[in-house]
């Protein structure tokens, strides 16, 4: 049985008597942004947005994760953008934690709530507004869109956590699975999109290692991740970055489920440099 809850961010400002040991870490292989980081003083503002403010857990550095940006949004009620994406090519994925907000594409209205992910084809022109009395809360990755020869980029769609039924992973007996918001067999997509669940006990079973890049954020339980060669203790609100071929495996905690977003790319070539 999937239980849902979703971290986020707590803002505010820690008390001077607070410890400033955490688990905070940049390394070559992976970087981790506890929740205990994630405060005030850190967040950062973008042109077009009213009463918004964002926690950019990450963006493309040289040598390190290059294929997306990963933000927490916060709006306040009324608050949110009236311009389009703003950046020709670009794709983007919302995954809305709390609150509610009212996305407007392609002429339509989509109301979003708790475990709402909207997927915004490349170059939409999209708004979006917090709706009621409490403060919206979403997720927006962001990636420039790699075409491929006679594949057509893909399509709005609007789909919500509760309502997708987790594929269970191989001989795991549905004790580990995977909400795909995307369709795996399908190539118009450069990137996905999943939440992972594991029950309390279970783990990634193999030390994975591979081209893919990850964006992972703790939505709900704790566990303990390997990143590389370290074993850190994760728990809600907590983000683990990781550039590509980076060791990873996990134990799952209890007592309920641990539960992720993670974010990684697919379906296309590596892009080869140019020699002169």
């Amino acid at each position: 049985m999937t239980t849902r809850t979703y971290a986020r961010p707590p803002g505010g400002m820690p008390p001077q008597t607070e410890k400033l040991s955490s688990s905070a870490a940049f390394t070559t292989a992976y970087a981790v942004i506890p929740a205990s980081v994630q405060r005030e003083i850190v967040t950062s503002f973008l042109p077009g947005w009213r009463e918004t403010r964002f926690w950019v857990l990450a963006r493309p550095l040289s040598g390190f994760a290059e294929t997306f940006s990963q933000y927490v949004a916060e709006v306040a009620p009324g608050g949110g953008t009236d311009r389009d994406e703003g950046e020709e090519g670009v794709q983007s994925a919302l995954f809305l934690t709390h609150g509610a907000a009212r996305l407007d594409i392609g002429g339509e209205t989509h109301l979003l709530t708790p475990g709402s992910f909207a997927y915004l084809p490349p170059s939409a022109r999209w708004s979006l507004t917090a709706e009621g009395e409490e403060v919206a809360v979403f997720h927006w990755f962001r990636k420039r869109y790699q075409p491929a020869p006679g594949v057509e980029p893909p399509a709005f769609f609007h789909r919500n956590d509760a309502e997708i039924e987790p594929v269970p992973m191989p001989a795991e007996g549905g004790l580990w699975g995977t909400t795909r918001f995307m369709d795996p067999a399908d190539m118009a997509f450069d990137f996905h999109v999943t939440i992972v669940t594991l029950d309390p006990g279970l783990c990634i079973p193999f030390l994975e290692t591979h081209v893919m890049e990850h964006g992972l954020y703790v939505l709900q339980g704790k566990g303990a991740y390997r990143l590389n060669t370290d074993w850190v203790e994760v728990g809600p609100g907590d983000f683990m970055w990781l550039r590509a071929f980076c060791p990873q495996a996990c134990y799952a905690g209890g007592p309920g489920q641990f539960r992720y977003l993670l974010y990684k790319d697919v379906n296309r070539h590596a892009p080869l440099p140019h020699h002169p």
